[in-house]
Parts: structure tokens; C-alpha cells; sequence
């Protein structure tokens, strides 16, 4: 099939679906079986996002199933706080694993079975050297390892020490299993690496039953096999440790002969994805909480209002290949951007308000007027926005001595106040140092609805909030966590971070309908942007996040590129 043919089942086209499709054509399984397997140490990122849309995704277009398996085999950095985020975010993400909910550490004890069984094979040993000795005997890239002075141990000798080991009798680090496979292989991961290590620690399922844990390279395999994983889908960095992984599979008693396949992990621009940095900008106050919208984790995201539909599209869009990439983070904003557009209930608010006395108006009467709550959905109707004698704009729309361009409101000029009349400036108020605390207006009542009857134009149309029946807000505005495109390319990531990736607005003003606006998703802000209320609202203190700012700077760089 060339790139340009579309595959018959009309599904998305890359080369693992392609090497999916061509193991159904051959009969090699009736459908496919993948599966998520995260460390719970941490949240889920917008990197992980990719690798559930994909897993999950395959199973969902070929009829097959994901398993959600937690590889918790270091109970030194692993909290049910983690296992409980992870669920909720997949969920969230629009992914369910049904009743294939698993455990590395549900495999415990077949696992140290196996472990036997490549002692007792003449393929695993127990170590004693120190994990800088390690080191030094590993060898590098260009010199082969040396081999262990314990490495010829006996069977029996070394199921005796494993055997003391998992009863807890050595202390941490004092000693290791180690696969007996090659020191002078072309592989690192090949140079007998360690299968087993002492952690007396306590596992947050299975309690003080372990003083012994297995690592990453030899649970993961085995448990791909145990739940017939079909189709073992990781990224690009594990590509090295493939050749363990099959020699594992081939030298054990498995049920299944899974085969691992990889894939280019996401990077995104003024965004780190290391786990290791998250739980620094975390745990040193850089950010509030694993849930800051500021942080590319995915609760950070729900927080910040993004819906999980722009995130499964922008999976979507950048595909799956093995060239590694980084993404501008302006196209994962353009997928909020495009879909908020169509679903975003509209309305107004005013973040820096300015006040405005419309002196012909009578005072003390107000009116409602029709206000359109999305313009690309009909069936979203309208709502009725209160008018009266004073209201509030955003200051940035009134300049007292205005550029040439400048065609908002200034004295003498007539503008028009979204949904409602033409008004002119006719006065300018300013406090004792001379700052502008208010201007005074008529309007046009002719004018109802924003239209002239007299065909008259202007140039500038405002969005206002009544300020009788305002509703006082926190606003935050969220920029990039970090300042440059490549955080840390030029030392230390934390020299790069942005000061100014929060700014907190009080006394904002928002038209009254924001008072009963849906806690989960997002709405516009009338030329303002996309704002979704924060977990912290109350009723007395409303809290919106920004989402997104209108201005697609994505759209605008294609369009120039």
C-alpha cells in the first residue's frame, strides 16, 4: 500500500496500524490486544496522551482491547495518589479498559517464579557488586564489559542467596539477579543486566509481602505476555531494550509471544514532558499542584478547560511515525481553538473594566436586549443581556489621544456597543493624578440592536457588562510555562522558566448569565478569548482559567508558511 492509498477499512493510515493490518490479513490473531502501562509516580502529560489515543485508539478501529497495567515495581516513588489520577485522566481522555484493569504486581509471584526458572537454567546469577562496580564492569559503547567475578556462581549457590533475598535477609543494594547473557554484546542492555533488586520498602497494594522487586525490562515482557498482549507499542527510547525483551520471552515459559514495536514520543515547544522536571516545578512551588494549568499534564489541561476532543484530534493530527519531532504547541492550541468555536457558549466580561455613564439614558430603568450565544450554532439561541445608565469596557478599547489605526472609543467618536446602540464619548473623567477613572456618553436609541437606521457606519464595535448587574471575578490569565521554544537548550531548564505565565485579575466584571455557567467547559469571553471556571469558584468569588486566546497563531503560520 503506497502512503497515498487510503486502507480499505477507511481508518487512519501509519505503520503500525499497517503492521496490524497486515497480521489480521495473515491470520496471526483474530484482533488485536495492546495495553497502557504507566508508572504511577507521577501525572499523566500530554505526551502520555499520544500513547493512550493510540493503543487505545487501535483497539477501538479493530475490534480488539487495551488494558490499562500499572507497572508498579518501585514502591520507593509509587502512590495510590498516582493510580487514581492516572484512571480518572484516561477516562477523561474518552478511553475506558473495561474490566482489563492490571497490576505488574498482580504477576509477583509468577514472576519470581520465572526468575527461578532462569536460575535453574544457568541463565540468571546473583551479584554482589555495588551499582558503581556495575558500572565500571559494564564497558562502553566502543569496549566490551567484563563479567562479574560472581557470575560463575553455582546453581545452587545462587538460588540459595535469591532465595535469602526475597526473604529479606540482605539489606538494600547489598545484592542483585542479573540475567547471564552476553558482556561483550554491541548492546548495553545486553551486558547482564539486573533483573531483581532489595527494596525494603512498602508496596502500596501488596503491603511488606516483597523485599524484592523486579525491574522495568523484566516485568514488562512477561506481563505483555501474560495478558496476550498482541501488540507491545513503546517509544523510540525502549527500541534497545528489545533485544531483552524478545530474549526474555524466548527464554521463559510463556504463555504468549508478544513482540514490542516503536514509535517517536511527543515533544512540544516551550514545554518539558521529563517526569523527573515535573515533579521539580511541582514540588519546589513553581506551580500550584500537579493540576496547575500551566503544567502540559493532563489535569493541567482539564483545568485549564481544554476538552479531551482537541486533545484525541491533535493526537490525530501528528500521527505516528519513528522520526523523532517536536510539535509547536500553537497546533495543540489551534485544536482547542477550533472546536471551542463551534461549541463555546458566547458571553461578555470585561477584565480591566473602565466605566461609562451614558448621561441621556434614564436613570435608574435598565432593558434587556438579545445577545447571540453562538453564532455557529443556531440551535444555541440567544439570552437576554441587561442594559442600563452605566457600564463597564475594557480599558485598552478608550484612548484620550488615539494613533491614526486606532478605531475604538476616543473623544468625539462614536462606536458600537455589541448587541445594544451606538454610543459617543463626550466627556473625560480623571482622578487627582490624572489617570482616566470614567468617561460620560450619549447613545443613539435608534441605534437598538447595533444598527443605524440612517446607514451610518462605524468603525469599532465594543463588548460591555451592565454595571448594575455585573458579576465581580478572578481571572487568570496562563501563558507558556517557560519563555524560550526549547526550554533548558542552553543550560540549566529552570533558568528558562517564564515569570510572567500567570497573571491574576481581580474585580473583573462578566455579564450576569457567567453566574450559572457549566463548571466543566469552557465559554467565550466576547473578543476576549475562551474561559472555563476554576474548581476554586464559589459564590461569592467566581474564579474563570483561560483556555485559549482567540488569535490562531497556528492558522496564521501555515498560512505564511
Amino acid at each position: 500500500m503506497s502512503d497515498s492509498e487510503t486502507p480499505a477499512d477507511g481508518g487512519p493510515r501509519d505503520f503500525i496500524r499497517d503492521i496490524i493490518r497486515a497480521d489480521l490479513a495473515a491470520g496471526r490473531m483474530a484482533a488485536p490486544v495492546t495495553r497502557f502501562p504507566p508508572e504511577p509516580n507521577g501525572y499523566l502529560h500530554i505526551g502520555h496522551a499520544k500513547s493512550i489515543c493510540l493503543n487505545f485508539g487501535i483497539a477501538r478501529e479493530f475490534g480488539g482491547r487495551c488494558h490499562l497495567r500499572f507497572d508498579d515495581t518501585n514502591p520507593v516513588k509509587e502512590e495510590m495518589e498516582y493510580i487514581n489520577s492516572i484512571q480518572a485522566d484516561v477516562r477523561w481522555l474518552g478511553f475506558d479498559w473495561g474490566e482489563h484493569l492490571y497490576f505488574a504486581s498482580d504477576y509477583f509471584d509468577r514472576l519470581y517464579e520465572w526468575a527461578e526458572h532462569l536460575i535453574h537454567a544457568g541463565k540468571a546469577f546473583v551479584c554482589d557488586l555495588s551499582a558503581e562496580q556495575m558500572r565500571e564492569y559494564r564497558g562502553t559503547l566502543t569496549e566490551p564489559g567484563r563479567e562479574s567475578p560472581h557470575r560463575g556462581r553455582s546453581i545452587d549457590e545462587n538460588l540459595d542467596l535469591f532465595r535469602r533475598m526475597r526473604a529479606g535477609e540482605f539489606p538494600d543494594g547489598a545484592r542483585v539477579l542479573r540475567a547471564k547473557i552476553d558482556m561483550a554484546s554491541g548492546n548495553i542492555n545486553m551486558r547482564d543486566p539486573v533483573l531483581y533488586r532489595i527494596l525494603h520498602a512498602r508496596h502500596p497494594r501488596t503491603g511488606d509481602a516483597w523485599c524484592i522487586y523486579p525491574t522495568y525490562d523484566f516485568t514488562h515482557g512477561q506481563s505483555d505476555a501474560i495478558e496476550q498482549i498482541t501488540h507491545s507499542i513503546c517509544t523510540l527510547e525502549f527500541e534497545d531494550h528489545r533485544p531483552l525483551y524478545d530474549w526474555l520471552i524466548e527464554n521463559l515459559p510463556v504463555p504468549s509471544t508478544p513482540h514490542q514495536y516503536e514509535f517517536a514520543r511527543l515533544n512540544i515547544t516551550y514545554t518539558v514532558l521529563s517526569k523527573r522536571r515535573l515533579i521539580q516545578l511541582v514540588t519546589e512551588g513553581h506551580v500550584k499542584g500537579w493540576d496547575d494549568p500551566r503544567l502540559p499534564t493532563l489535569s493541567g489541561y482539564r483545568r485549564r478547560g481544554f476538552p479531551p476532543a482537541a486533545i484525541r484530534e491533535f493526537a490525530a493530527r501528528i500521527g505516528v511515525s519513528k522520526s523523532n519531532a517536536t510539535m509547536e504547541v500553537a497546533a495543540l492550541e489551534a485544536c482547542a481553538r477550533e472546536l471551542l468555536n463551534r461549541t463555546a457558549l458566547r458571553r461578555m466580561a470585561v477584565l480591566r473594566p473602565l466605566k461609562v455613564v451614558i448621561e441621556n439614558y434614564p436613570a435608574g430603568e435598565s432593558e434587556t436586549l438579545d445577545a447571540v450565544n453562538n453564532p455557529e450554532d443556531e440551535a444555541a439561541g440567544v439570552r437576554a443581556v441587561p442594559f442600563s445608565r452605566e457600564l463597564y469596557i475594557e480599558r485598552e478599547d478608550f484612548m484620550e489621544d488615539p494613533p491614526k489605526k486606532f478605531f475604538r472609543l476616543a473623544p468625539g467618536r462614536e462606536v458600537r456597543l455589541r448587541y445594544a446602540y451606538f454610543v459617543t464619548c463626550t466627556e473625560v473623567i480623571k482622578d487627582a493624578a490624572g489617570q482616566v477613572v470614567e468617561l460620560r456618553c450619549t447613545y443613539d436609541p435608534a441605534t437598538r440592536g447595533g444598527n443605524a437606521p440612517d446607514g451610518r457606519k462605524v468603525k469599532a464595535t465594543l463588548h460591555w457588562v451592565s454595571a448594575a448587574h455585573a458579576l465581580d471575578a478572578e481571572v487568570r490569565l496562563y501563558d507558556h510555562l517557560f519563555a524560550r521554544p526549547d526550554p533548558g537548550a542552553d543550560g540549566d531548564v529552570m533558568d528558562d522558566l517564564n515569570p510572567d505565565s500567570l497573571e491574576v485579575l481581580t474585580g473583573c466584571k462578566l455579564e450576569p448569565a457567567l453566574a450559572d455557567a457549566p463548571k466543566d467547559y469552557p465559554v467565550q469571553f466576547e473578543r476576549l478569548g475562551y474561559f472555563t471556571p476554576d474548581p476554586d469558584w464559589t459564590d461569592a468569588a467566581p474564579v474563570f482559567n483561560r483556555t485559549a486566546t482567540l488569535r490562531d497563531a497556528w492558522a496564521k503560520a501555515q498560512a505564511r508558511g
